[in-house]
């Protein structure tokens, strides 16, 4: 009588590390003079300019405005173009928030 195939039957077998023996082979000093140069390089690049985080308030009058239904789905598009839809479809959409998108045009946070 023959026992089951399971699922790990069809996949090499690999040995086992010892208690002793560390996990992946050990760095030669090669690998890390060129972990040190990269490193140089990404500090010597100049950072974006941080922008400051939007209100919270903002945030959670956009995050309504995401929400709600009666505006049209949100996939896809920036919440501007959505709000022009709406807009254009005659639906109302607040003004406030095609104020604070045009406001805020350059945040992220605030354009998606």
């Amino acid at each position: 009588m023959e026992q089951p195939r399971r699922i790990t039957d069809s996949f090499p077998r690999r040995r086992r590390r010892g208690p002793g023996r560390p996990p992946g082979r050990l760095k030669d000093k090669k690998d890390k003079d060129k972990k040190d140069k990269v490193q140089l390089k990404v500090r010597d690049c100049p950072r974006a300019p941080s922008q400051p985080p939007p209100d919270p308030a903002l945030l959670e009058m956009l995050r309504r405005f995401d929400l709600s239904w009666e505006y049209g789905p949100c996939t896809g598009i920036t919440r501007l173009q959505r709000w022009e839809r709406a807009h254009e479809l005659g639906l109302s959409p607040p003004g406030p928030i095609r104020d604070a998108l045009l406001e805020h045009r350059d945040n992220p946070d605030v354009t998606y």
